[in-house]
């Protein structure tokens, strides 16, 4: 199974301020949602979320940035901060850029897909049995983050890409 190389941002926080997860059954796929296609980087976000938010660090777990780049954003073993009441069980993956107005790279595909498939790998979520035709079923393990809060994200145009991806995340286990 080939793993995704994840980029070290070195990230400072008080880990004296977060919750540990207390259990791994969901990933939430982000996108920025800002009218402007950005490629923002996971210390660019923390600042963000820290200073304008508050929060005590990054909402998302990870940040896939345009070239594909994957960056560590808030701990994996953390409760997230990225889909309001839908934190204690789930890992969030945000996807730099507004796609609502662009379209996610191939880069950013691959690596997503990648990564789902290596959390899901790691969490022993059942990618294999999860099919892509039916991608509406009720128990998948990838979704949207407009399917859990009222919200346009990930974007029209990532959010029709998921079944893509989930396909994709098959195939990483497989090769």
């Amino acid at each position: 199974m080939r793993r995704p190389e994840i980029k070290d941002t070195h990230l400072q926080y008080d880990y004296s301020q977060f919750e540990k997860r207390k259990a791994t059954k969901r990933i939430i796929v982000h996108h920025t949602g800002n009218g402007v296609d950005d490629d923002l980087s996971a210390a660019q976000i923390n600042y963000s979320h820290q200073h304008r938010n508050k929060w005590v660090a990054i909402g998302y777990h990870y940040v896939i940035r345009k070239d594909g780049t994957i960056e560590q954003g808030r701990p994996h073993w953390v409760k997230g901060a990225h889909a309001e009441y839908n934190n204690s069980d789930s890992i969030g993956i945000h996807v730099c850029g507004d796609f609502e107005i662009a379209h996610p790279t191939n880069a950013q595909i691959e690596s997503v897909s990648m990564l789902i498939n290596s959390l899901c790998y790691d969490y022993g979520l059942d990618l294999m049995s999860l099919d892509v035709n039916e991608y509406a079923k009720k128990h998948r393990i990838i979704y949207g983050h407009r399917e859990v809060n009222s919200t346009a994200c990930p974007g029209k145009h990532l959010y029709k890409l998921l079944p893509t991806i989930v396909g994709k995340a098959k195939f990483y286990r497989q090769h």
